[in-house]
């Protein structure tokens, strides 16, 4: 599979971001640790339910009050961990992942046509390994109050509620809770000739998750897992957005320490490339 070009137009400004990503990192590991900020999260989703009807008139829908536009086509743009994720690694290759003793047992004993003979093809597209497959996000409203996103990677669905969840979880994807972020960018600059931005990003906490796979060659998460993501949208002068998703992964039963990875995409001006193909268990 041929790695992913950033066009010559992009290049400069998406390395000055690349630069920044140990600043990035940085903010989100001190800032964001993983109790404080799932619970951050969660305190701010449901502050801003019980705030509705207080004063001022009736809150504005999570649709009308987004401080940042995600919707559109989305294309991955692979830069780093590219043979973790352009190819499935060897099993017992972990990479930078944290696995504790019973998560590295587990995945010295992967087995993919084991997984394809039960139906669990889709182990390594749930919600907290999804989007470091490379492929292109849809995201659209489904409703006032719930953003979709839409993966062609394994043809999955996920749904960020901005109010109380529907749905029992247990799949794939989960349970997501969402609120905005109104804060500016933790990266600490403006792209060059780039206007000031209020900034903000959608942060979602998602648990009820069924046991899946951070990789591709078995690299196990349980269902007591929960991921938290900050969704940051820049916009380069030439005209491009960039989407930058800075996710937590908490495991307490197969990793030894949260997993942090930041995944970048490029947006486009339409759905060319689309394509929805079936979940791989290789």
């Amino acid at each position: 599979m041929r790695r992913n070009v950033i066009d010559s137009t992009l290049e400069d400004a998406y390395y000055r971001l690349l630069e920044a990503e140990e600043e990035l990192d940085q903010v989100r590991t001190t800032v964001y640790a993983a109790p404080t900020l799932t619970i951050a999260i969660l305190i701010s989703t449901a502050t801003g339910i019980c705030a509705q009807g207080r004063g001022g008139g009736p809150p504005q829908p999570p649709r009308v009050a987004a401080p940042v536009d995600l919707t559109g086509y989305w294309v991955s743009l692979v830069t780093e961990d590219w043979r973790y994720r352009m190819m499935t690694p060897p099993k017992g290759d972990f990479g930078s992942v944290p696995l504790n003793m019973d998560g590295q047992k587990l995945a010295q004993s992967w087995d993919p046509a084991k997984d394809e003979a039960a139906g669990n093809q889709c182990k390594a597209y749930g919600a907290a390994g999804l989007l470091r497959i490379p492929g292109r996000l849809h995201v659209t409203w489904q409703d006032d109050s719930t953003l979709k996103v839409e993966a062609d990677a394994g043809t999955q669905t996920r749904l960020f509620y901005f109010g109380p969840p529907q749905g029992q979880g247990g799949d794939w994807q989960g349970i997501s809770t969402a609120s905005w972020d109104r804060s500016r960018s933790p990266l600490g600059f403006q792209f060059f000739g780039a206007p000031p931005s209020a900034g903000g990003s959608m942060a979602s906490v998602t648990t009820k998750l069924k046991p899946g796979y951070l990789g591709k060659n078995g690299l196990p998460y349980s269902a007591n897992t929960v991921v938290t993501e900050y969704w940051d949208r820049l916009d380069v002068p030439n005209g491009d957005s960039l989407l930058v998703v800075s996710t937590e992964v908490v495991d307490p039963t197969y990793l030894a320490q949260p997993f942090w990875t930041s995944t970048h995409f490029k947006k486009q001006n339409d759905a060319t490339g689309w394509n929805p193909t079936p979940c791989s268990a290789r």
